[in-house]
């Protein structure tokens, strides 16, 4: 069953799609190629259901550069440095939800605070 749904100028597809009994699902292929999934992607479990999307590529923005020059300059090289680089990247996804969770609690605490006042950037 496909129904277009007109919303904020954006017109939307939905599809009913079976989940088997290993809980896998099939995501339709015009939305795959539209979309531009790879071989993984990112589910988001929010209070009404489950976004899954394309794991995005934010070129640089994961912080590798950093990484990998910090391990090098710790003398990390060839199949140990991968090994290193791919540990601390696992972990980078992690570090950033829980800081922006901390900024949110923060921000709920602090009723009225201005942006500096969060993150403490008034000299």
């Amino acid at each position: 069953m496909v129904q277009t749904i007109a919303k904020n100028e954006a017109v939307r597809e939905r599809k009913i799609i079976s989940v088997s009994t290993k809980r896998q699902l099939t995501i339709p292929q015009k939305y795959y190629e539209f979309l531009g999934f790879d071989n993984e992607a990112e589910c988001v479990l929010h209070e009404d259901g489950i976004l899954i999307r394309p794991l995005q590529n934010h070129n640089n923005s994961d912080f590798s550069e950093q990484i990998l020059t910090d391990l090098i300059s710790r003398g990390y090289e060839g199949k140990e440095l991968l090994s290193e680089f791919k540990k601390y990247t696992k972990s980078i996804r992690s570090a950033v939800l829980t800081l922006i969770n901390e900024a949110d609690e923060l921000a709920k605490n602090e009723k009225g605070c201005t942006l500096d006042e969060l993150f403490n950037l008034k000299e």
